[in-house]
């Protein structure tokens, strides 16, 4: 059975951290992509960071850069987002996902990755 459970999420004033994790499990971790998309009420989902767990290599969107940072754990099939200096526009249902064959490629998100999780809600209060 292939899950991905999110945690973390929660209420924050700007300038606050919060770190979320994605436990992985039903599919070979080490061969995905896996990353992290948000969706704030009444708009469209979009790509947050990726990270290939075999070899490391992280993507990140121009709007997170500087206070976003995406790690993986191997050994416990778990990707993590620590989140630095959050904003309001920052609020929204954070979704791990995973993908067999990329996440992002060229400067775009893949938006049909292959299992998705339900979703942690970040908060964040001006």
């Amino acid at each position: 059975e292939v899950q991905l459970v999110e945690s973390g999420g929660g209420l924050v004033q700007a300038g606050g951290s919060l770190r979320l994790s994605c436990a992985a499990s039903g599919f070979p971790f080490d061969d995905c992509d896996i990353g992290w998309f948000r969706q704030a009420p009444g708009k469209e989902r979009e790509g947050v960071s990726c990270i290939g767990t075999n070899d490391g290599t992280t993507y990140y969107a121009d709007f997170v850069k500087g206070r976003f940072t995406i790690s993986s754990d191997a050994a416990n099939n778990t990707v993590y987002l620590q989140m630095n200096n959050l904003k309001p526009e920052d609020t929204a249902v954070y979704y791990c996902a995973a993908d067999r064959y990329y996440c992002s490629t060229q400067g775009q998100f893949n938006p049909w990755m292959d299992y998705w999780g339900k979703g942690t809600l970040v908060t964040v209060s001006s």
